[in-house]
């Protein structure tokens, strides 16, 4: 008989790895599925957000990846004469989330530590060299077809499927999931490079060289690890265009083959693209699976970081049968909104970067050097009902990260449950059912540990949800009692 287990990863990369540890945390039995046989050893993402720092907090990684971070300090835009035509400037101290809102890292770092977790847990089979074939749902499972390398025949059973499985999704693709492009393609080179010793000084953080002529972005990685970006123009041909003899001199205002090792070279599309639907009944996408987006703002990596802790808890409780399995609707709901209005900013920016018209540049250029922009990050709010607190201007946005008593991080006493922080004394007037619901829910009481931040919010309850967005707040006891109420959750138990 076909063993099955609980949720089913396709794709062993940060997205499906991440999830992986944040099913495992929960006591899920998972199985992964990768058809290459090696992790991918060069780097890819750069920049990692409080936000997503935050995730692998709560993946079990935090600590272990806060060692191997660097300092994000700005970035900036120039015009072709080295004026700044707009300055990021990012805070070097922790922020809401308990982390820096920006990180240099290494993404084989991350997927290093994420995997060494997993490898010391018996809930998590990895199996590796297997080529997803098909899915086949029934009311119960889902029945996985795969291939070896060899090309025999595997199959196992799940009762979710989650696809990590990159860009050029197979679990997409099976759901009958199409893309809609957002905006125009474009390819760049991104070409990743070491420094070595008397290397010229560089400068920090990230700069965008908007130069009509060729717009080139330079990132500070982490380390002595560094990387340009340089966008083809018509003419170019890029199946040469990564080549070292071309790299090169295209680099020579900065760098000559005596000051660094090349990596890697590779021309890349940068795609801005979200699939039409992201579940169907057992079976859901995540990650550039169900999104991408353009490097510009840095958040490729965060976005799946994002959609893999949104569906952790939802699988959670539906398998639990304390949810009905309705909620993973909400998904799709909310975070597609969500990673559009991420999108629209790289794309917005990328305007600025990738704009190759003289004319067009030089008045770009006059009107920011009129009016300098310092730019921060968007932090949108989730789409969807919100289980019927969209009313409540708090309710979808993202929750702090307070030190509670004993100088612990929230996230690190709450786990993957709700937070449900009250002012001192407040719990005592909950009804027997209201705390039965918060039971039932997996929520975790704190009193009059985190009264401050609540003075802030001007809130007496706060709830805050598994993947920390504020589920919602209220101010008397019988907002409170409909703020639980509303909790998604059910009381009797049924088949996820």
């Amino acid at each position: 008989m076909t063993e099955t287990y609980d949720v089913a990863i396709i794709g062993y990369g940060p997205a499906g790895a991440a999830l992986a540890n944040l099913l495992e945390r929960q006591g899920r039995r998972v199985l992964v599925l990768e058809q290459f046989p090696q992790s991918y050893p060069l780097p890819r993402a750069t920049h990692i957000d409080g936000e997503a720092m935050r995730v692998l907090q709560s993946a079990g990684i935090g600590d272990v990846l806060a060692s191997q971070l660097g300092i994000y300090a700005r970035m900036r835009f120039e015009d072709k004469d080295g004026r700044m035509l707009i300055d990021w400037p990012r805070p070097i101290t922790p922020g809401i989330h308990g982390w820096r809102d920006s990180n240099r890292f290494h993404q084989p770092d991350l997927e290093h530590a994420l995997q060494t977790r997993i490898a010391g847990s018996s809930l998590v089979t990895v199996q590796r060299g297997l080529r997803l074939t098909g899915l086949d749902q029934d009311e119960h499972a889902v029945t996985l077809v795969a291939q070896t390398e060899a090309g025999e025949p595997w199959q196992a059973r799940a009762r979710y499927v989650v696809g990590c499985d990159g860009a050029n999704s197979t679990v997409r693709a099976l759901i009958g999931a199409e893309l809609t492009i957002l905006a125009p393609s474009q390819q760049w080179l991104v070409a990743d490079f070491i420094l070595n010793p008397g290397a010229p000084e560089l400068p920090e953080g990230t700069v965008q060289y908007c130069d009509p002529a060729r717009p080139f972005t330079y990132i500070e990685g982490a380390g002595r690890r560094r990387r340009w970006e340089v966008m083809l123009l018509p003419g170019d041909d890029p199946a040469t265009f990564a080549l070292p003899d071309q790299v090169y001199p295209l680099l020579k205002r900065w760098i000559s083959p005596e000051h660094v090792t090349l990596e890697r070279a590779v021309v890349y599309v940068f795609r801005s693209a979200i699939a039409s639907h992201w579940r169907d009944g057992r079976v859901m996408i995540a990650g550039d699976a169900a999104h991408q987006t353009p490097p510009f703002l840095g958040q490729g990596l965060c976005a799946g970081l994002r959609d893999v802790i949104n569906l952790a808890w939802k699988i959670d409780l539906a398998l639990s049968g304390a949810a009905d399995p309705g909620l993973l609707d909400s998904y799709h709901q909310e975070l597609a909104p969500h990673v559009t209005q991420y999108i629209a900013e790289a794309n917005r920016i990328g305007g600025f970067i990738a704009e190759t018209d003289p004319d067009k540049a030089q008045a770009r250029d006059a009107m920011l050097l009129s009016s300098p922009q310092v730019m921060t990050p968007i932090r949108p709010r989730l789409g969807g009902a919100l289980w019927g607190q969209s009313a409540n201007p708090l309710a979808g946005t993202l929750a702090a990260q307070p030190i509670l008593p004993g100088d612990k991080r929230m996230d690190d006493v709450v786990g993957l449950h709700f937070a449900v922080l009250v002012i001192t004394g407040f719990a005592a007037g909950f009804s027997p059912a209201t705390h039965d619901r918060l039971r039932v829910a997996g929520a975790v009481l704190l009193e009059g540990d985190a009264d401050d931040y609540l003075a802030t919010l001007g809130a007496a309850v706060l709830i805050i949800r598994p993947d920390h967005y504020i589920f919602g707040t209220a101010s008397t006891l019988a907002e409170a009692e409909a703020l639980i109420t509303a909790l998604p959750v059910i009381t009797g138990q049924h088949d996820g």
